[in-house]
This record gives C-alpha cells, structure tokens and sequence, in this order.
C-alpha cells in the first residue's frame, strides 16, 4: 500500500522515474533486449528475477486495488478530499510501476502475474494489527501508510536478490519512491495538527518499521 494534490511537479518526478528506469535496464525498446540479457547469460538467473520482478508486480496490483477500494470508502470532507488526492497520486505511480515490471518480465521472457479481482485477504491483516481501518478517513490514511512502509521495506530486501544490476538499481529507484508515499502520507498527518516527525528514522527497514506506522 506519493503526494497531496496531483501537481505538475509530481507528474514530472513520475516521468522522471519512468524515463530514468528505463534507462537504467536499457530496455526502452525491443532492440536493446538483448543488451540486458547479454549480461545475464545464465538462464536460471533470468528465471530469479523474472520471479522477483513478479513479486514485486504482485503488489503493485496489490496497491492500485487498495487505493481505489478505499477511495470509495472516503468521505467528503476536507480531510477526505486531501486523502483521496494523495490516495490518487500514489495510486498513479503505481500504476506506472506496474507496467515499467509486466513490460520488463515480458523482455526477460517471462509471464506477467495477472491482476486479481481483490486483495482484501492481504490487507485484513494490517486492520487486525491496528495499522490503519476502513472505518474514517484518517484511519484509511494510516492503513495506506502501513501499506507504502511494508512496500518500500519490501523492495530494499528484494532487489538485493536481483542478478542483473541494471535491474536492481531500476527495483531502487522504485523501492525509493514507495518512501517517498510513506513520507507525504505522514506530512499529511503532521499538516492536520499530529505531532510527529515526518522522517522518523534514518532507514526505512523492518528494524525501524514501528517508527513509521501510525497506529490506530
């Protein structure tokens, strides 16, 4: 499970990102496939990251359902509006990181995971946990907050088991920008009167992960 109001600088960072990561896997096209497979001549490597890759599709789907699930559940107030505006522009980056890895994964050879009708089982947890709830605006807001630590703590610990190292500084890029929601959904917090530091840890690790969530 990015940033207030959809500006112009953040849709600038998203095509930043995207240019940039293409770059970084030098796969902007077709013709450059084999550049990256020449560095990965062993194919049971390219198997481990197309596995990897679609682990981390696996929670883009995850995120994009979430977002727009709980979208439907704010109200329309201001402090609604506000989430749902971050909700948006997160949900946007996601969907951009979504199709950068199912573009990837089908460069390596691989099969895409495909999206599911709903991930509710795999958010369950956090709401049980009292990491975030569906019941109010700010507790969708903590759970969309719980859902973008795991995320970005999930992406530092995957591409580390990358092969091609095109491809892990690519999963960085992204893991960074999973930060980077963490962030702007805790400014938020602080911005409606929450006292609280906006970064409050140096790392964002599962060492540090209690210092992140806002519990219910």
């Amino acid at each position: 499970m990015s940033r207030p109001e959809q500006s112009s600088g953040s849709a600038s960072r998203r095509q930043l990102i995207k240019v940039g990561l293409f770059g970084a896997m030098g796969i902007a096209s077709a013709a450059a496939v084999p550049e990256v497979m020449a560095k990965m001549p062993n194919k049971k490597d390219v198997m481990s990251d197309i596995k990897v890759l679609n682990n981390a599709l696996f929670y883009e789907h995850q995120a994009i359902w979430a977002y727009g699930f709980a979208a439907g559940k704010l109200t329309n107030s201001n402090v609604g509006k506000a989430v749902l505006a971050i909700a948006l522009a997160n949900q946007a980056d996601h969907k951009a990181h979504r199709d950068l890895l199912t573009s990837v994964v089908k460069q390596l050879g691989g099969v895409p995971v495909m999206a599911k009708t709903e991930y509710l089982k795999t958010v369950t947890p956090y709401i049980e946990k009292g990491e975030g709830n569906l019941d109010s605006d700010v507790n969708i807001a903590k759970l969309a907050l719980a859902l973008e630590v795991d995320a970005a703590i999930a992406y530092g610990l995957e591409v580390a088991t990358l092969k091609n190292p095109d491809l892990i500084t690519a999963g960085a890029s992204i893991g960074s920008t999973e930060a980077s929601h963490a962030t702007v959904i805790r400014a938020a917090f602080q911005s409606l009167g929450v006292s609280l530091n906006v970064v409050p840890a140096p790392f964002v690790s599962k060492d540090t992960r209690d210092a992140w969530i806002i519990k219910v």
